[in-house]
């Protein structure tokens, strides 16, 4: 009898702590991170790469501007700097997100990241005004490499901010609805990375292409 007892606690114990590896599988991977974690980190460095290279094809291209205006003749920086702080500002309230979902508290959720998403849609605002005052000045896509490598980069980054506007806003939209299933304050946090990521590249782009001459 002794030993049929042991020989079902044993077994017992071997289907629990089979289910429990299963269940971690599933989860986590062997960094700690969860599966949707690690795959945000490895498309954000793939997005480094290509960021990396449009801000090395600018900085090389930013004094080829011909008889056409260059950076010292357009730039507007008190414009730029008020559009920088605002998207700075956009990490904070995105911040605040996260620390609701973890909270579990949904209506702060999407008050946060509804202010994020509106802070988000100035800077882009801002961008598009900047671009139109660059093109009235002589400055078009075409007329240099500098406005070439310009308009690609600082593009490119607004297209970043407009996709993650996008992103916040149906995240909102699934909170108020309870469509996400699975861990809410992840997916939440998931976003927020993408959107730091954002808002640190344009810090660089900022600085390489507005702060310091060409």
């Amino acid at each position: 009898m002794a030993d049929i007892a042991v020989h079902d606690v044993a077994s017992q114990s071997h289907d629990a702590g089979g289910h429990d590896d299963h269940g971690d599988a599933g989860h986590a991977t062997s960094t700690g991170l969860s599966n949707n974690k690690l795959a945000m980190w490895l498309f954000l460095g793939s997005e480094c790469l290509l960021f990396g290279g449009l801000i090395s094809t600018y900085m090389l291209y930013r004094g080829r501007h011909g008889s056409g205006p260059g950076p010292a003749q357009i730039f507007d920086i008190p414009l730029t700097s008020v559009s920088s702080f605002i998207l700075l500002m956009s990490s904070l309230t995105m911040v605040l997100a996260v620390n609701s979902a973890k909270r579990k508290d949904d209506r702060n959720t999407n008050v946060w990241l509804t202010i994020t998403a509106l802070l988000g849609a100035l800077f882009v605002g801002g961008q598009v005004y900047e671009f139109t005052a660059f093109y009235h000045e002589g400055l078009g896509f075409t007329s240099s490499l500098f406005g070439s490598s310009f308009y690609t980069l600082t593009g490119f980054h607004g297209v970043h901010v407009t996709i993650g506007i996008i992103m916040l806003l149906a995240l909102v939209f699934m909170i108020q609805r309870n469509r996400i299933t699975g861990d809410k304050a992840e997916v939440v946090e998931l976003i927020g990375l993408y959107w730091h990521f954002v808002d640190v590249v344009w810090v660089v782009i900022f600085t390489l292409v507005y702060l310091i001459p060409a």
